[in-house]
């Protein structure tokens, strides 16, 4: 895999989301060329003149450009946003038919150009497209990252900071799993400004009997948005480009994504899947999937989801890829 490639970075599709993670870019100056691909091409020049009029107030020299496939040969990520959009009242699981079929045809185009670096998965079922990409890549699982449950994990911080009345940098809790429905929160290896989460938990005036609710709102949050507003885009461009900077400047480190996991969480006999986990994000990718210690109900817990997952996965005949 080369790791010399510069700083160009690669958006296919420029709707909300792809959008939205252009702009933070931009704003971050996290690449010195963002190339935009979309098969809307009256809008994604649109969208580009406007990226690079917001260049000048930015501090920063990124260039913006509409471009094709070939682009992608000397690119540093390849981030791919196209697909079917979740409507109000489907689950991510019901565009696993759709999108599979647009990721072979747009995966296979990538890897015909040449493009050996990180491939960033943002489209939903994340999970499940992860693993799709990995596969038609025919590229190793470090250079796929899902982006998994890092919104999930943000918006639970975010909840809980705003409970315990401290800010979200000060709680350190993950969600893993499917990102979606089965996703769950792993109080177990959770802190708060230092201290287990399940003691602060216990010492808060309703005994962390909200927590429940605060995690319900995490996991549904996503359906009350697109209800609101038609689509989620700010919180999951920002935490795609904070997967980014992790990859561009060689961070080593730890973030929720997808990441493939092949025996670890006790799944010795189950086939390999990509789920929601912390790994190790650095400039060859993923460097290592972080197992973290779940008690006996979030191992439960997790187990689940991963079986939705592969149930699904099984039924779509993605493992044929």
């Amino acid at each position: 895999m080369r790791t010399s490639a510069g700083t160009r970075i690669v958006l296919i599709g420029a709707g909300d989301v792809g959008v939205a993670y252009a702009y933070a870019l931009v704003n971050q100056g996290l690449c010195d060329h963002l190339v935009i691909i979309d098969v809307d091409e009256r809008k994604t020049w649109g969208h580009v003149q406007d990226l690079n009029h917001a260049v000048p107030w930015s501090g920063h020299g990124t260039r913006v450009t509409q471009g094709d496939y070939s682009d992608c040969a000397d690119a540093s990520i390849v981030c791919i946003c196209a697909g079917a959009a979740q409507k109000p009242g489907e689950t991510r699981l019901d565009l696993v038919g759709k999108n599979v079929s647009i990721f072979q045809d747009i995966v296979s185009q990538v890897r015909d150009s040449g493009f050996d670096g990180i491939y960033l998965v943002a489209s939903n079922p994340v999970d499940i497209l992860s693993y799709a990409t990995w596969r038609i890549a025919g590229v190793p699982s470090n250079q796929v990252i899902g982006s998994g449950t890092i919104l999930d994990t943000a918006r639970f911080r975010s909840a809980l900071g705003e409970y315990f009345q401290v800010s979200p940098t000060s709680v350190h809790a993950y969600v893993i799993g499917e990102h979606g429905d089965t996703e769950l929160p792993v109080l177990s290896a959770g802190s708060v400004a230092g201290v287990p989460l399940p003691v602060r938990l216990a010492q808060s005036p309703d005994g962390g009997e909200s927590v429940s609710e605060i995690f319900r709102r995490t996991r549904d949050a996503a359906y009350e948005i697109i209800n609101a507003k038609g689509s989620t885009s700010f919180g999951i461009g920002v935490g795609m480009a904070r997967i980014s900077r992790a990859v561009l400047r060689n961070e080593d480190v730890v973030l929720p994504v997808s990441a493939l996991v092949d025996g670890q969480y006790g799944r010795d006999d189950a086939p390999a899947i990509y789920i929601g986990t912390p790994a190790v994000i650095n400039r060859r990718g993923i460097r290592e999937v972080i197992e973290l210690g779940l008690d006996d109900t979030e191992q439960g817990q997790l187990d689940t989801s991963a079986d939705t997952l592969q149930q699904v996965m099984d039924d779509a005949g993605v493992f044929g890829l």
